[in-house]
């Protein structure tokens, strides 16, 4: 193979270049290299940073050019040039290459480590059966013992060395994110919980069902994050001890439904308040002229009964709006 790559390279560079790259991934597949050497080789041998993502499998591992791992939560750039891991399939290997147009080598290359990897993965990971719901029940159930997480972590393919994160949806099965992974999270509602191992799953879980109340549905007369993370929150969890759902909501709660039966825009107007740094921006959010803004605000504290243009005011405001939210049932 090196005298052909050799004489492949006077004649043609890409071509010399692309049997050596043949021949690399095909001594790692021999000696049964890890998914990391494979897209560690992919890297090193394009010269860009290389990631795999196989969310199926909760596998996220991205490798500098120089050969260091440094993974990142934020997403591909659809541009980099990509294979996936089988035909037809979404890409799931990516060369992060934007300044120019990928190359023949660099084809060769996501096609051969692209290949070799989904060996490698059907041979260690298998297909996560994250449907089966005894398992994922145990994994979550913190009365279970800790081998029988273990075994039912295996059993859904997940790596026990690995972190990983509960998610919880309204009225759904709990489910299992890789720990860098929360911009794989349902279009509507969800709460994420906190990077764990995966024996402290259960944690997680309580975490990730309280972030859920706190959740909205983004709408005029449900404003707010449609997705939170539990670790967000700091001491604002609190409130979710305090507030109990579907019980009487607390007078300020009742004011801002009082309010907002009288005037439509006014939910959506006062988070913008809430969320916002000042009241340009605020007007900027609510997509309203700031003296227009203004005329809002002064009749919303006329139905609210207390300011919502000074700092107090202001935080009673949105801890009036967050209160709302965990009152839902």
């Amino acid at each position: 193979m090196k005298e052909l790559a050799g004489r492949l390279t006077a004649l043609d560079p890409d071509a010399g270049a692309a049997v050596q790259v043949i021949a690399y991934f095909d001594r790692l597949a021999e000696s049964r290299a890890g998914v990391e050497a494979l897209v560690r080789g992919a890297a090193v041998l394009s010269g860009v940073p290389a990631r795999l993502v196989d969310s199926d499998r909760l596998v996220r591992v991205r490798v500098e050019a120089d050969g260091t791992r440094r993974d990142t939560d934020l997403p591909p750039d659809p541009a980099w040039p990509s294979a996936a891991l089988t035909p037809g399939g979404s890409p799931a290997l990516w060369l992060e290459r934007a300044d120019a147009r990928p190359s023949v080598v660099d084809a060769v290359i996501l096609e051969r480590a692209a290949g070799v990897a989904r060996l490698v993965l059907n041979r260690t990971r298998g297909r996560a059966p994250l449907h089966d719901p005894a398992l994922v029940e145990t994994l979550f159930d913190a009365s279970a013992a800790v081998p029988a997480r273990l075994h039912a972590a295996r059993r859904l393919g997940l790596d026990p060395a690995a972190s990983f994160r509960a998610l919880a949806v309204p009225d759904g099965p709990p489910r299992v994110l890789a720990a860098v992974a929360t911009d794989a999270v349902a279009v509507g509602r969800a709460g994420v919980g906190p990077a764990v191992p995966v024996t402290d799953l259960p944690r997680s879980w309580a975490a990730a069902r309280t972030a859920l109340r706190f959740t909205a549905e983004g709408t005029a007369q449900d404003p707010g994050p449609r997705v939170v993370e539990a670790d967000e929150l700091g001491g604002v969890a609190l409130l979710a001890g305090l507030v109990v759902p579907g019980a009487e909501p607390p007078p300020d709660v009742r004011a801002v439904e009082a309010a907002a039966a009288e005037a439509p825009w006014l939910l959506a107007t006062l988070h913008a308040v809430a969320v916002t740094a000042s009241l340009r921006a605020a007007a900027a959010e609510a997509n309203v002229h700031h003296s227009t803004l203004q005329d809002r605000l002064a009749h919303a504290e006329h139905l609210l009964g207390w300011p919502v243009r000074t700092p107090q005011g202001r935080l009673r405001l949105h801890l009036a709006l967050t209160m709302r939210r965990l009152t839902r049932s």
